[in-house]
């Protein structure tokens, strides 16, 4: 990485402290169009917390390094946070970027921003997270999030043997696409609908591990007469994990997840969860680094969805249920050998 100067570190500050984002690195320079030759990457994610979107930003930084271009990264304050996407985007085109690859928080909440710097010449390109419509962006690399909870569903469903599930949900942000897929992908993999009365409660906790683990204590106060767990992510398996051993119930459930990190890998080994899907954010990031660079070189756009792959992870495999076990798992965890 170039060095930079106390005045670029000093403006890096302000900006970090004026925009509600959170600053990795700034590079100067009006936007340059595809075609100029020299790719200068934005990556916009939902948050710089989460041990998904750390991975997403790291693979992409080292992609970016491997094939020459420039490479900066912002991301919202907490999940949901679409002010702060925005803020984001206006800040690294000004900052030059011919490319920005983001994680939308909300499917539409950005809409008008990823428009605008489209009309000015930069390519966009969604990373994880669709938006509505998909075509508000030139393309989309990420997991098919439905076939994704469809595979999570279906586990849980032959976990059970036939035994009719009594389920808790354990849902992320309200409205955004992933959210919005992985949990109708669950309930048709599980055989279910939203009206089923085997759902016995839902609690949306925004990705987070303490809001889930304080949702799920809140659930089980009603009843845990349940059998079955689902969880949108692995950070908020871990919170109704939590709370599911402070009742002594885990031994009563399934409990499936999404994700596919070494820590979520590593539940699986545990017997945390029974099963959880594995993406592939590594795969992502390369993927939209590499038509950055092919924009800055011959202005040619990818487009459409590219679906990067997922895959199930247990050490309790099912008839009917293709999966890794968790030794595969943890060396290939969200898309790299370890």
């Amino acid at each position: 990485m170039r060095q930079r100067s106390l005045t670029a570190l000093t403006l890096a500050a302000v900006l970090a402290a004026t925009t509600g984002c959170t600053v990795e690195r700034h590079w100067g320079g009006n936007t340059n169009t595809g075609g100029s030759g020299k790719a200068k990457v934005g990556l916009v994610t939902k948050t710089d917390t989460n041990p998904y979107f750390v991975e997403l930003r790291n693979a992409a930084r080292a992609a970016a390094q491997a094939n020459g271009a420039d490479f900066s990264a912002l991301a919202g304050q907490f999940d949901g946070d679409n002010d702060g996407q925005v803020r984001a985007i206006e800040n690294l085109r000004q900052q030059g970027a011919n490319t920005i690859l983001i994680t939308p928080s909300s499917s539409t909440g950005v809409l008008k921003a990823i428009k605008d710097a489209r009309d000015a010449g930069v390519l966009v390109i969604a990373l994880d997270t669709a938006t509505e419509p998909a075509d508000a962006v030139d393309a989309t690399f990420a997991t098919d999030n439905f076939a994704a909870g469809e595979q999570q569903g279906a586990y849980v469903k032959a976990a059970l043997n036939g035994v009719p599930p009594k389920l808790l949900m354990v849902d992320g942000t309200a409205g955004s696409t992933v959210d919005t897929q992985r949990h109708g992908g669950f309930l048709k993999g599980i055989g279910l609908t939203d009206g089923s009365p085997e759902i016995k409660g839902h609690t949306a906790a925004n990705g987070d591990q303490s809001l889930a683990q304080q949702g799920m204590e809140n659930l089980l106060q009603r009843s845990t007469d349940i059998n079955a767990v689902y969880s949108m992510n692995e950070p908020m398996g871990r919170g109704a994990y939590a709370a599911l051993k402070a009742r002594g119930l885990t031994n009563q459930i399934v409990m499936g997840s999404i994700d596919g990190g070494c820590e979520g890998v590593q539940n699986v080994k545990n017997g945390q969860f029974a099963a959880t899907v594995m993406q592939f954010p590594k795969k992502m990031a390369e993927q939209g680094v590499l038509a950055a660079v092919e924009y800055a070189k011959t202005g040619k756009k990818p487009s459409g969805f590219v679906n990067t792959g997922s895959a199930v992870i247990t050490d309790k495999p099912l008839p009917g249920i293709e999966s890794h076990d968790s030794a595969w798992g943890l060396q290939n965890c969200w898309g790299g050998s370890k």
